[in-house]
Formats: C-alpha cells, sequence, structure tokens
C-alpha cells in the first residue's frame, strides 16, 4: 500500500544523536532534521518569524530554539511554543527504513 508521498533518503540513523539538528534537503525544500530522544522529526528549516536557520538552532527539552531572536517552536507540532514566534513552522513526515531516515513533503489539505 503506498502513501502517496515522495519520500527523499536524507540521512543514517547514526549521523544524528538525541538532542541534535542537522540541515537536510527534501526536493527544493531546507529542511531541520531532529533527533528528538530517538525519535527524528522534520520541520521547515526557516524560521517562520524571520529568516534565520532552524538548523543552526538549539535543541532544549521538546522545543527548537531559533537562533536569531531565541523564539521557538514544538519539534513534534511545529506549534510557536516562545515570542516572537507566532506563526507555525510547516512539518513534514518522517520515517525509517533500517539504518536510514527518510522525509516526505505532507500533502497539501
Amino acid at each position: 500500500m503506498t502513501d502517496g508521498l515522495t519520500w527523499h533518503d536524507v540521512a543514517g540513523t547514526d549521523e544524528l544523536g538525541p538532542g541534535e539538528v542537522m540541515y537536510v534537503e527534501v526536493g527544493n525544500d531546507p529542511v531541520a532534521l531532529i533527533n528528538l530522544e530517538g525519535e527524528f522529526f522534520a520541520l521547515h528549516d526557516m524560521c517562520t518569524h524571520q529568516d534565520a536557520s532552524l538548523s543552526d538552532g538549539e535543541v532544549m527539552g521538546d522545543e527548537i530554539e531559533c537562533p536569531m531572536h531565541g523564539g521557538a517552536f514544538e519539534i513534534r507540532t511545529g506549534m510557536p511554543a516562545n515570542f516572537p514566534v507566532v506563526v507555525p513552522v510547516e512539518t513534514f513526515a518522517v520515517r525509517t527504513e533500517g539504518d536510514r531516515v527518510l522525509v516526505a513533503k505532507r500533502a497539501e489539505s
């Protein structure tokens, strides 16, 4: 059964330790890939407050802090967690196959 998504192999599971974030690309989209306690999540890499790369940010608990103004997003949902961020960041679908991490852009609803 297919899910209709286009999956991109972006990293090995051993390339990103818990609490770490790295920049990857999914098609033409810049993505921050995050290892949160052994589970992988992917958020659009650009902060919605001002153009800053979230992959340069810091994972703090279950949030990622933007390196520019200290705004933060919930890693699991992309929802704003700390001012000045007020607009959610796009999330991507993530799955692992063996020792590989795959990411796909979610279908537009």
